[in-house]
């Protein structure tokens, strides 16, 4: 069983940056796409970004395309998701999850992380 366990967020100013990071424990972390999903406050999760077990392979939503880069080391056990030019609308809890395949549906991901805030002010 893989634990997931995100870096803390915080807050940052609209047009800023931040880099989250996600530390496995246990598991095989190599062996697994990882994804990062995010949560406003009353809507639904939705997908942010994925990477393949090779990191030869990114996915991301149409929302954050340019802005965000997901990458991973698995030396490290970690997965990053950088996040530049922040907007508010970035405002939610943010969640690593890992799964078999790389995939945009949460459905698809067996272990997640606590989730971490980021709130950007305009």
């Amino acid at each position: 069983q893989v634990q997931l366990v995100e870096s803390e967020g915080g807050l940052v100013q609209a047009g800023g940056s931040l880099r989250l990071s996600c530390a496995a424990s246990r598991g095989l972390f190599s062996t697994y796409a990882m994804g990062w999903f995010r949560q406003a406050l009353g809507k639904e999760r939705e997908f942010v970004a994925a990477i393949g077990w090779s990191a030869g392979i990114t996915r991301y939503a149409d929302s954050v395309k340019g802005r965000f880069t997901i990458s991973r080391d698995n030396a490290k056990n970690t997965v990053y998701l950088q996040m530049a030019s922040l907007k508010p609308e970035d405002t939610a809890v943010y969640y690593c999850a890992a799964g078999a395949l790389i995939n945009m549906d949460a459905k698809s991901y067996k272990y997640w992380g606590q989730g971490t805030q980021v709130t950007v002010s305009s």
